[in-house]
């Protein structure tokens, strides 16, 4: 794949690449599809980096269906798909890592430590590897994003960050690989995130733009679900992912919760313009 990559540059071709961890979803095939619209050729990346990973985290039952996910990819017309083993990524005597410092050190980076250093140090290498013009990420994982986006500016990579849209399910809940692990009664409870955002928005829409009482809109919802853990529920700027007092130009909503051992994460887009406060769920 990496020989088509750099004949595709050699030729002047617009490349697009969407990097995964496998376990494809909708979420996944509507960054494909949203590739094939902008970009030719289109290169999919699957592999489940062991660095973005705590000891006590799930890598070892992380799904892993590669045939399905090959035959989805086939299906979505890829034009190649690298899947590199853990070695050829981090060879034996590995030590050079990528650290957005402040914005990996909040929420997630807080709830996860090391979890951030881990998902810049193989973007960075998968498009060193790749050489795209475009690389494609969904907004649900929003902070991950921001960092990659933040990392590929620092540092000049000649690649654009195209961040899409969240893909849900028909009852609001964000399409994640980890909703597998989910029990039929948890998956009913995970819902609630949903509702807890929506709850925010409705907020908004009547007025509130203060925070503390949109973080209670949403706390509301969450702490009335007894299968739910709440690990944070926040409303941050969109690019410091700092804490702020009032809803600003471009914010989020940020939540994480534990739905029995599953830990789910969502968002809310929140933008003003002066004559409004514009959602996107």
């Amino acid at each position: 794949m990496k020989e088509k990559a750099r004949a595709a540059k050699q030729e002047g071709r617009v490349l697009g690449l969407v990097p995964t961890m496998g376990a494809l979803h909708a979420g996944h095939l509507a960054l494909l599809q949203r590739a094939r619209q902008e970009c030719s050729p289109v290169f999919a990346s699957i592999f489940l980096n062991p660095k973005q990973f705590a000891a006590n985290e799930d890598l070892s039952r992380y799904p892993r269906p590669l045939e399905e996910d090959l035959a989805k990819l086939k299906a979505a017309c890829v034009d190649g798909v690298f899947l590199p083993e853990a070695l050829e990524m981090y060879p034996p005597g590995f030590s050079t890592y990528v650290h957005v410092e402040r914005l990996s050190e909040r929420l997630e980076g807080r709830s996860r430590p090391g979890h951030f250093r881990g998902v810049t140090t193989v973007v960075l290498k998968l498009l060193e590897i790749v050489q795209p013009n475009y690389a494609y990420f969904g907004r649900k994982d929003a902070q991950q994003a921001g960092m990659v986006q933040k990392m590929v500016r620092d540092l000049n990579v000649d690649t654009e960050i195209v961040l899409c849209p969240i893909v849900r399910e028909e009852d609001g809940l964000a399409m994640s690989s980890r909703n597998v692990y989910l029990t039929e009664e948890e998956r009913k409870a995970a819902v609630v995130l949903f509702r807890a955002l929506k709850a925010a928005e409705e907020a908004l829409h009547s007025g509130v733009l203060d925070t503390v009482r949109l973080q209670k809109a949403m706390r509301q919802v969450l702490d009335a679900e007894p299968r739910a853990k709440v690990d944070y529920a926040e409303v941050v700027d969109a690019e410091t992912f700092e804490p702020v007092v009032q809803v600003g130009r471009r914010s989020y909503a940020l939540l994480a919760v534990h739905v029995g051992s599953t830990r789910l994460i969502d968002n809310l887009l929140m933008e003003s313009d002066g004559d409004g406060v514009r959602t996107v769920l």
